[in-house]
């Protein structure tokens, strides 16, 4: 049997959105704060949810682990961050390991419970992940920076979008198993098919071979067989 085409979209998607939510998570540039009063014009903050970092545009030298002397890591969005983006990494791979083994590209046959059961669980890392970033992006101009200082939208944010966007998408994809799932249980189950057993043909009256003929003929035997005989022909 043929993979379904929902399985094999959800597995092209949720590994590339655990990718790029990996990223997006690892790196630290959520946010970058430029053109900071008292500092070089080609100076560029790059905060993230785990580092701090500072690149001079003109040399691109760049120095991480600064300090962080705004409390921004004590800020609520950076630290429901902190614990919803790890949380999503783990469940994604327990979806990935669970669709692997509901898929079962190997085999003739799928198990579409457990493909939707692993669906469920990317749907839900799809979210753990979204939520932060939407919540990260609504206070991203609320958040501690520089009087007079200009904030643009960092690209590992963009990658924590795009990575739980792949993920909720491959998610729904698998959990279309359960529709499979469904129509077998609905679809009605038909009466077995009567056999007719099998038994010996009557031969009542029949003449197995000739010498049988001609012994009834000698006799004056009157037989009504079914087989004609030779003083018929």
């Amino acid at each position: 049997m043929r993979t379904p085409t929902a399985m094999i979209v959800g597995l092209v998607l949720c590994p590339c959105g655990l990718l790029l939510t990996l990223t997006g998570t690892l790196a630290p540039n959520w946010r970058q704060v430029s053109l900071i009063p008292d500092q070089p014009i080609d100076l560029v903050t790059e905060q993230g949810i785990w580092d701090i970092c500072t690149e001079r545009q003109s040399s691109h030298s760049r120095l991480c682990g600064q300090a962080d002397e705004l409390g921004y890591f004590k800020q609520v969005p950076v630290q429901v961050a902190q614990g919803m983006m790890p949380s999503s990494l783990v469940l994604t791979l327990v979806g990935l390991l669970v669709a692997a083994l509901g898929v079962r590209c190997w085999q003739e046959e799928p198990r579409h419970t457990l493909a939707g059961v692993a669906g469920l669980v990317l749907l839900l890392s799809g979210l753990l992940s979204l939520v932060p970033a939407s919540w990260y992006t609504h206070e991203l101009w609320a958040l501690p920076a520089p009087a007079g200082s200009t904030l643009v939208v960092g690209y590992s944010l963009v990658l924590s979008y795009l990575g739980s966007c792949f993920e909720i998408l491959g998610g729904l994809a698998l959990a279309l198993s359960f529709h499979r799932c469904c129509k077998k249980l609905r679809a009605p189950k038909l009466p077995p098919s009567p056999v007719l057993e099998d038994g010996p043909c009557p031969t009542t009256g029949a003449h197995h071979n000739p010498w049988d003929v001609l012994e009834d003929e000698r006799h004056g035997q009157q037989w009504r067989s079914t087989l004609p005989c030779d003083s018929d022909l």
